[in-house]
């Protein structure tokens, strides 16, 4: 018995001699590394660190917008289906989280309707590539941009942008049929929403994901979560595809999403008409815009084409620019080799509004108050 209790007085008198004094104690914090990478044109998997996501607080469950009564009609095949490709887009080294949005929906002028949050959390940065927007042409002059492509690093939650139903998950979302694997929006959600817009029903499309959690029929709230980022269909590298639709789920019935999802807050859109002083638009033509008190530089195309997108029946756009801080900047459309700088003021969750003729200039009045549609002079045909 004293052997085995000093054996034991010698084992304590030993681990108390290995054990680090209180004060030698040091902790290692392990912080991620920051995303890497650039956009390419090649087809490639681009592998990028994945930060932990921001939680989201869900919204009310009660829309504040009228029920639509119509069943949401079904997707159908598009006629003669053309040819799209959506190019990897990954968060710049370095970039910050977003703020908040304003809560939805967001409108400062009565003819403003930021409606929808956005479908991927503050956690990433989220602003869309800035030369392939809504409208933009990346791999030809025939393949026009029907969305904005936001960053995020494959496996990011996918969250619904408003409440409504479920009318198409899975593949097939272009052809209308599920059983397509090439279809080039890959694994696709896409929500009827409980709101519509002057008479007419509001859709959101979220595409290219690697997972669909979500049915046909299921309703959403805004925030759910419905999917995971991923590169399904025709892309380069993982990103979410959105887009909105008006009047009917449809390839050829999408408008701007920079002046439908309400901005973060603290930023202002601007919004622009670019024309030839003949008064035709300048179609992808580039616009420079420069923060004076940061002297951050921004560059946006205008439209490329009109012939499968819409501008705003307000604005009537073919430049829309979002995520701008608000302050003073300097704008300059350079036109026949000749710059033309200008100072503006962007305004916080505002519209800024902007329209070029050429050699004529800027003009910063506000777009004309649409009237009434003109009464039809063709004999009405009767049933």
């Amino acid at each position: 018995m004293n052997r085995l209790r000093v054996l034991f007085a010698i084992a304590l008198v030993f681990l108390s001699g290995c054990a680090p004094a209180a004060s030698q104690v040091t902790t290692q914090v392990l912080i991620p590394p920051a995303p890497t990478g650039t956009p390419s044109l090649v087809p490639t998997r681009v592998d990028i660190s994945t930060p932990e996501s921001i939680p989201v607080q869900p919204a009310q469950t009660q829309s504040a917008f009228p029920v639509t009564d119509a069943p949401p009609p079904l997707p159908t095949a598009t006629a003669g289906a053309m040819q799209l490709f959506f190019p990897t887009v990954i968060p710049a080294k370095g970039a910050e989280y977003r703020p908040p949005l304003y809560p939805v929906p967001w409108a400062l002028s009565p003819y403003d309707h930021f409606f929808f949050s956005a479908p991927i959390a503050a956690a990433y940065p989220a602003d869309p590539e800035w030369d392939y927007r809504y409208g933009g042409v990346f791999f030809g002059p025939d393949i026009i941009h029907t969305g904005v492509d936001l960053p995020a690093p494959r496996g990011t939650n996918v969250m619904a942008a408003g409440p409504g139903t479920v009318v198409w998950a899975g593949r097939g979302l272009y052809t209308g049929n599920p059983a397509s694997l090439t279809d080039p929006y890959g694994l696709a959600v896409s929500i009827r929403h409980d709101f519509g817009y002057k008479g007419q029903p509001l859709y959101t499309i979220y595409a290219h994901m690697d997972e669909v959690e979500v049915v046909v029929g299921q309703w959403l709230n805004t925030g759910d979560i419905l999917g995971k980022v991923g590169s399904t269909g025709n892309t380069t590298g993982p990103h979410l595809h959105f887009e909105v639709r008006l009047g009917q789920n449809s390839f050829y019935e999408t408008l701007n999403p920079e002046l439908w999802v309400a901005p973060p807050q603290g930023d202002g859109v601007l919004v622009g008409r670019v024309m030839a002083d003949y008064g035709s638009t300048l179609k992808n033509f580039l616009v420079q815009i420069k923060n004076i008190a940061t002297e951050k530089n921004y560059l946006v195309y205008t439209y490329a084409s009109d012939a499968t997108i819409h501008s705003d029946a307000y604005y009537n756009e073919n430049l829309v620019l979002g995520g701008l801080p608000a302050g003073v900047y300097e704008l300059n459309v350079q036109y026949a080799g000749y710059n033309n700088p200008v100072n503006i003021q962007i305004l916080p969750g505002q519209v800024t509004y902007f329209a070029f003729y050429g050699f004529a200039r800027y003009d910063f009045s506000p777009p004309a108050t649409p009237g009434p549609p003109a009464a039809s002079t063709s004999t009405p045909v009767i049933p």
